[in-house]
């Protein structure tokens, strides 16, 4: 135990600093509570890497996202030891450059916000939101009536319990500084969305055999892949949420999403996220507003992540069209005999400026000095 103390204190000792200096660099004062949620992030990331087997010293380990994940920690407060927890962590394979310029295979913390988090987020940033009700977990066999809108009445609506069933919606009322109440309602079926983007996320990687390295693919290989993969998502598409049951397409879905024990909570925190990520929120801070997007926005991730590992990969074939002799002739000025051209004018203010750069630099197209 002191051993592990003894790591989790130098750990701290070694991020702390740089976290409080860039967060007071960006006009953020870490309060109490902020430090809390740091020291409880580096205690949870800590687990995560002894499931791995992997030291916060291991070569394997790839540190520059650490200081930025535990940022987002601090800046959005997100507390790993709340019960429920808010964020959670988990180590993900990433290819990065060696030193040598070669593709090497690390190990990579990445964060993960649950749906308390969410809450958390909504209740301390959401726009003129005052109270955050608890959600209503509506079942199949529950009598729900939707709200009704007119103008700027609403008429409420009417929830029974019957406790039967699964999930099929979830309610969320909520309280403006006006004393007014909102419900937001999510659909069970609107989760497939969501899958759609986890399965892409998981095929991020996949060639179908086609060749080893999707990196190393040729663009005939590229375009092979590119049509497999429209054919499962267009099958998962036709198929909603029975994908999830599908033996074709469960190869690119995590367990988390098709095992019964945890298949349906997985679908109550979608769509609670679904909910609470498209309610208007005020973070004050653009540097917080970023680092919201970057940790809870799963597209933006996504999409960021695709963009650095498939910059400048496509390579683009370009037949070049033959260049015919009279394209290369001067253009004949109409009404003019040949021979009788006009002389350029020449301005002697600014003559001796233009022999000057002449010899400096050299003319255009002789590519100017040799010690360039």
């Amino acid at each position: 135990m002191s051993d592990f103390s003894t790591v989790l204190s130098k750990v701290n000792d070694n991020y702390f600093p740089m976290i409080e200096r860039q967060l007071t660099g960006n006009g953020i004062q870490m309060d109490q509570y902020s430090k809390s949620c740091v020291i409880n992030a580096i205690s949870s990331i800590n687990n995560a890497l002894d499931a791995k087997g992997i030291t916060w010293n291991d070569d394997q380990l790839d540190r520059s996202n650490i200081t930025q994940t535990l940022i987002q920690v601090a800046s959005l407060k997100l507390n790993a030891a709340a019960s429920p927890r808010e964020v959670f962590f988990q180590v993900r394979n990433i290819k990065v450059k060696g030193p040598d310029n070669k593709d090497i295979w690390k190990k990579q913390v990445e964060m993960g916000i649950e749906g308390d988090g969410n809450d958390a987020i909504l209740a301390r940033f959401g726009r003129d939101v005052k109270k955050v009700g608890q959600f209503w977990l509506v079942r199949e066999g529950d009598d729900f009536t939707y709200p009704v809108y007119t103008g700027f009445d609403v008429v409420p609506p009417k929830w029974t319990p019957k406790g039967k069933g699964d999930v099929i919606r979830i309610v969320y009322p909520i309280m403006k500084a006006d004393n007014t109440v909102e419900f937001h309602i999510a659909e069970r079926d609107d989760v497939s969305r969501n899958l759609i983007a986890h399965m892409s996320n998981n095929m991020m990687n996949e060639t179908f055999g086609v060749c080893a390295d999707r990196f190393k693919a040729t663009p005939d290989q590229r375009k092979q892949i590119a049509s497999r993969k429209s054919e499962i998502i267009q099958k998962a598409k036709s198929l909603g949420l029975a994908a999830l049951d599908d033996p074709d397409l469960q190869p690119y879905i995590s367990p988390a999403w098709t095992e019964p024990q945890s298949r349906e909570g997985m679908l109550i925190r979608k769509m609670r996220n679904n909910v609470v990520k498209k309610i208007p929120k005020d973070f004050g801070h653009a540097f917080i507003e970023l680092t919201y997007q970057e940790a809870a926005d799963e597209t933006y991730g996504e999409v960021q992540r695709e963009i650095a590992e498939n910059a400048n990969r496509t390579v683009i074939d370009v037949d070049p069209e033959p260049v015919s002799e009279h394209r290369h002739q001067p253009e004949q000025q109409h009404g003019i005999p040949e021979g009788h051209e006009p002389k350029p004018t020449s301005n002697p203010e600014t003559e001796p400026l233009q022999q000057q750069r002449s010899m400096d630099f050299g003319d255009e197209g002789t590519g100017g000095p040799e010690s360039w």
